[in-house]
């Protein structure tokens, strides 16, 4: 099994910023992703942000609610990828959730590509 924990959630105010991490322990598996995804009350979950990997480097997709604010990264050593948010939004507000994957070609922001999920974390910004 996969375990993937995620902190770094809290309460901000908007324009502020926030740091989440997503820590991943168990067995090896076959993956090429790690995304971030929100779902705030009675709305479905959204994909926010993702990194895949291969050989030949990294790569990072945003939703565009997000763009030029989140930025995704990695720490392969550690096997951990954080989501760095700035200047938030009221709208950001939601449980956030990591997963882990190996996602097909086009479909890294599908919720559905993914295998293993983290708990969630909670994030509010106030207005």
């Amino acid at each position: 099994q996969v375990q993937l924990v995620e902190s770094g959630g809290g309460l901000a105010q908007a324009g502020g910023s926030l740091r989440l991490s997503c820590a991943a322990s168990g067995r090896a598996f076959a993956t090429s992703a790690m995304g971030w995804f929100r779902q705030a009350p009675g709305q479905e979950r959204d994909f926010v942000a993702a990194i895949s990997w291969s050989g030949i480097g990294a790569s990072t997709y945003y939703a565009d609610s997000v763009k030029g604010r989140f930025t995704i990264s990695r720490d392969s050593a550690k096997n951990t990828v954080y989501l760095q948010m700035n200047s938030l939004k009221p709208e950001d507000t939601a449980d956030y959730y990591c997963a882990v994957g190996l996602p097909r070609v086009g479909r890294i922001t599908d919720p559905r590509e993914y295998a293993y999920w983290g708990q969630g974390t909670q994030v509010t910004v106030s207005s």
